[in-house]
């Protein structure tokens, strides 16, 4: 079952919302409608919260993480993900803040208390250091990430292509749907 209680929280699923049977989701983890989960991915929101955008889909092998709330640090550090974001295979997220309409590349790490704004597309296998404020409209690649260039209008129409197109496929998979190869 993909849906794990964690003390007394149980994740929240809006409509249409697909989870692969092989993923994990725990504890305090709000999932938007149409949103998707996709195979072998952890969502794990047992010391702080996890929010996932209206459209957003975090495909296979991700890792969600948080980090716990402190004196020095109240509200810690949770994992929000916009609306219509596309977080690529193997990504790890841990207390971050996605706005929306984003790109993560595969293999990226994307540190703590790291904000990246509407429309920003992160390089495959970037790493992006904890802390780091990123500018909307931009392409960031590199360990540590760096910005590269603007965004190009063909890239930014990209950004929603590429959750609707995760939307069309979770809606078959939740259809049933077999498709001729």
């Amino acid at each position: 079952m993909p849906l794990l209680k964690y003390l007394a929280t149980l994740p929240t699923a809006g409509d249409g919302v697909y989870l692969h049977p092989s993923c994990q989701v725990i504890g305090d983890v709000t999932l938007g409608d149409d949103s998707s989960v996709w195979c072998n991915t952890v969502l794990r929101g047992d010391v702080n919260r996890i929010v996932i955008g209206r459209g957003s889909n975090v495909q296979d092998l991700t890792m969600g993480h948080v980090s716990h709330k402190t004196a020095d640090k109240p509200d810690g550090s949770p994992l929000i993900i916009g609306d219509y974001v596309t977080v690529g295979h193997s990504v790890i997220l841990h207390g971050c803040h996605i706005g929306n309409e984003c790109l993560i590349g595969m293999g990226s790490i994307i540190m703590d208390d790291v904000v990246i704004p509407d429309r920003v597309m992160i390089g495959a296998g970037s790493l992006v250091s904890p802390g780091k404020v990123l500018e909307s409209g931009m392409l960031y690649m590199g360990r540590p990430a760096g910005a590269v260039r603007p965004l190009t209008e063909q890239e930014i129409v990209y950004l929603r292509y590429s959750a609707g197109h995760y939307m069309r496929l979770k809606d078959n998979y939740l259809q049933g749907v077999k498709r001729d190869v």
